[in-house]
């Protein structure tokens, strides 16, 4: 399988399953359909257009791609699947925690798919016990895996920063007799912050997820207090403080773009304005007819924001004012293991999360889904594995969908929990979704292309 496309007047083919990218010539470009023909049928009908000499020294160029594997190559990677079953049977092997520290929030975001924190179960916070039950699930669970990691989510964080504190610690201490080593990451609204959280985020975590959504206006619209009352005044020089004092590296400021929004490269820019170097805006998964939703009427509007994007994304860093945004990081030349290509996050069996009362569920955007709960930590460490199992089994071989998609390898089959919310299954991915990861992932490869010289 290839996929073909041009962007900003350079013509670039992907052959999916060898994950090679070419930059090609027109006629290279028009001659890659025609491959199945005989050879001398597809010179005589390019001679016309091309010319004998440029039809027949394209093709035998094509034809040694073929020969190379590089070109409508074979696709390893369900050979490999076939010989290697993924079993669904026994004990999954958990390698991260999302720890829910708060099911509460300073802020009601309009679009907070977390029912503006509490999950639809009510505001609490989670006690110190149940934070250190979880570390010792982790451990109990992570069978030979020595680098695990804690993702400290809400609700806000910041709420019960205590307990944030009292479990890095807690799990500190445990890793010499684990045996493991322990990575942390927090993600905060920022409201809150100040200069003793600050001081011990940069000390302890790994990573640091600070939540803006862009420009003032489009800010303040979406993300604001109990009162009504905006936080971009607020939290824009807390989060451009932190994210210097971090070296502008480690840390992502995040936003989310609805349908009020769909110019969201502005809000990219936005931020990126303000020197910020690592961002993240993602459109939001919103139900149908919220009035925030994506709907397929605005993809040609998006595909045109992603690819204007790009374009300035390569100009910036070519004038050494560059900065990362999350969805045009591709790694061509070593990327995720055939697993990962294949299976994704590892929600549901790798990843799962952990609510104040100690509930398991397969991953943040599962939690009070009463048919997706896996066990409790403060019970016993048992994981429900007839759930683990269905997470365990699903793969891009498994969904049809993903099967003939040319971008699953980059995707891996998507985001599960937007699958069930959306179509309620688990084998039938966000078609919204899907077309803007499509997208994202040709305005990736076209700017890998232009930075490597491929151009």
């Amino acid at each position: 399988m290839i996929h073909k496309f041009r962007m900003h007047g350079t013509n670039i083919i992907l052959d999916v399953n060898s994950g090679t990218v070419h930059v090609v010539d027109d006629t290279a470009y028009e001659m890659t359909d025609e491959l199945d023909k005989p050879d001398e049928a597809i010179i005589e009908r390019f001679s016309a257009k091309y010319g004998r000499d440029e039809a027949r020294e394209t093709l035998a160029e094509l034809r040694e791609l073929q020969r190379a594997g590089q070109l409508f190559s074979e696709d390893i990677y369900e050979e490999y699947l076939a010989q290697n079953p993924v079993s669904g049977d026994g004990e999954p092997t958990v390698k991260a925690l999302c720890l829910h520290i708060a099911h509460d929030c300073n802020l009601r975001c309009r679009y907070c798919f977390a029912s503006t924190g509490d999950f639809g179960r009510g505001r609490s916070l989670m006690p110190v016990s149940v934070a250190k039950r979880a570390i010792d699930f982790l451990i109990a669970k992570s069978g030979k895996r020595r680098n695990l990691e804690v993702d400290f989510f809400g609700g806000e964080p910041l709420l019960n920063f205590d307990t944030v504190k009292e479990t890095v610690f807690y799990a500190l201490e445990r890793e010499k007799d684990a045996g493991k080593n322990f990575r942390f990451t927090i993600t905060t609204n920022a409201l809150l912050l100040n200069e003793e959280h600050k001081k011990f985020i940069n000390e302890y975590m790994g990573n640091v997820v600070l939540s803006i959504d862009g420009r003032p206006e489009v800010n303040d619209r979406m993300r604001f207090r109990a009162d009504g009352r905006g936080t971009y005044d607020d939290i824009l020089p807390k989060i451009k403080d932190i994210a210097e004092s971090r070296g502008q590296d480690n840390y992502y400021v995040r936003g989310t773009f609805t349908r009020e929004n769909l110019d969201f490269s502005k809000d990219v820019l936005h931020l990126a304005d303000l020197g910020f170097r690592q961002v993240s805006v993602e459109p939001v998964v919103a139900a149908k007819d919220t009035g925030f939703d994506i709907r397929r009427e605005d993809l040609p509007v998006l595909f045109r924001e992603y690819e204007d994007l790009a374009l300035e994304y390569v100009r910036r860093h070519k004038e050494s004012r560059g900065f990362n945004f999350f969805h045009f990081m591709i790694d061509l030349d070593h990327g995720p293991c055939v697993i990962k290509r294949m299976k994704g996050c590892g929600s549901g069996h790798e990843y799962l999360a952990v609510t104040p009362e100690g509930d398991l569920y397969p991953c943040h955007q599962f939690v009070g889904m009463d048919r997706f709960k896996m066990g409790n930590v403060n019970e016993s460490f048992d994981i429900d594995t007839s759930i683990s199992d269905i997470f365990r089994k699903n793969n891009i071989y498994t969904n049809p969908e993903c099967r003939k998609c040319w971008a699953r390898f980059f995707c891996s089959g998507g985001c599960a929990a937007n699958a069930w919310q959306f179509n309620n299954s688990l084998d039938k991915p966000y078609d919204i979704g899907c077309e803007l990861e499509r997208k994202r992932v040709e305005c990736a490869l076209w700017i890998r292309a232009v930075e490597s010289g491929m151009e």
